[in-house]
């Protein structure tokens, strides 16, 4: 009853993408998706013993009529993360970096400036336990129109209240991984993106794999659109690390098993990492939304990008997720009681 209860409180829309019977295919449910207001969606599913399968639907650019394409490059948003924390560990390993050392220590400009600078560990910062305000929830974050340099992006939390003692809890902030990127920097010599390049997408040959906006062709981009507002914003450039990365869908599946199946990191990396970051992500951009995990169960990557964000998308991206995964246990299920017939 509790659960009839609550679904009355639940946007139509929502409802009507749980309710709606499963179809039988990952490419059925895509079609279906973008009769929720979604302007284009892209599914990579990587299932072991079967090869890599690409779905989309709707509209690469809507204004052009363009078809969604699962071959082109989008704005992954957050998922930027897990290459960020998987340098750390690598990083880590080779003691050029310590999970012990403080935020003040690595950054001594911002003691004074970042409450409990000389508390927050490293690996506070990566697992989100530093209580450092979200600089995304900032009133005056200009998301229209995103600034151009790091140092703009500081000026939103340096000389802020902390939002909790250092490890007293989990609380995701995009802060943490702006701070990262510059103790990489910092500590490397050069730019973590050169580091991530060489050490992480070189290996796993990701050649449709980029750091940032500026490094690729805006014709090449999935076009982006937020509910309410018409225009394209795919021009709208976020440099921020941990949320400034663009790729292929299947380049992010690639990595994403590599991280899980341990051919990324050697035995000593890899333990490192089990014990900082968690090994699938989400991403949210305006105008993007992803999702991006590793399914033991199943022993697949599924990856999904959809090019609309704002309203009630995000939660319909979430059911449509959700179902695909049904449909691949489903067929599964199927597959081993017919004897993989």
């Amino acid at each position: 009853m509790a659960t009839i209860v609550s679904l009355f409180f639940v946007p139509w829309i929502i409802l009507k993408a749980i309710l709606t019977p499963l179809p039988d295919t990952v490419q059925a449910q895509v079609h279906k998706a973008i009769n929720y207001k979604l302007d284009g969606i892209i599914v990579y599913v990587d299932q072991a013993g079967k090869p890599p399968a690409f779905y989309a639907a709707g509209y690469n650019n809507r204004e052009n009529k363009v078809p969604a394409d699962p071959h082109t490059l989008f704005k992954i948003a957050s998922i930027s993360k897990l290459y960020i924390a998987t340098a750390v560990a690598k990083l880590v390993n080779k003691q050029t970096l310590d999970l012990d050392k403080t935020l003040a220590a690595y950054l001594p400009e911002f003691a004074e400036r970042i409450e409990n600078a000389d508390k927050i560990t490293l690996r506070m910062l990566v697992q989100h336990r530093s209580g450092i305000p979200n600089y995304t929830d900032h009133p005056d974050y200009p998301w229209d129109h995103p600034f151009k340099n790091n140092s703009d992006t500081y000026q939103l939390v340096l000389d802020m209240p902390a939002d909790f003692e250092p490890d007293e809890k989990y609380s995701y902030s995009n802060s943490n991984y702006l701070l990262l990127g510059e103790i990489m920097d910092k500590t490397l010599g050069y730019s973590h993106h050169d580091y991530i390049r060489n050490e992480i997408l070189k290996p796993l040959e990701l050649t449709h794999t980029y750091s940032l906006l500026s490094e690729v062709s805006l014709v090449d981009v999935m076009s982006g659109y937020f509910v309410g507002y018409e225009p394209d914003i795919k021009g709208n450039d976020f440099i921020q690390p941990g949320g400034s990365m663009v790729a292929t869908a299947q380049d992010v599946g690639v990595f994403l098993r590599a991280l899980n199946d341990g051919s990324l990191l050697n035995d000593d990396e890899q333990a490192i990492y089990s014990a900082i970051y968690e090994y699938g992500h989400t991403g949210l951009l305006p105008g993007y939304s992803s999702i991006a995990r590793y399914h033991k169960d199943i022993d697949a990557v599924v990856v999904q990008f959809v090019n609309t964000s704002g309203g009630k998308t995000w939660s319909i991206t979430e059911v449509i997720y959700k179902k695909i995964l049904k449909i691949l246990r489903k067929k599964l299920k199927s597959e081993k009681e017919g004897g993989g017939n």
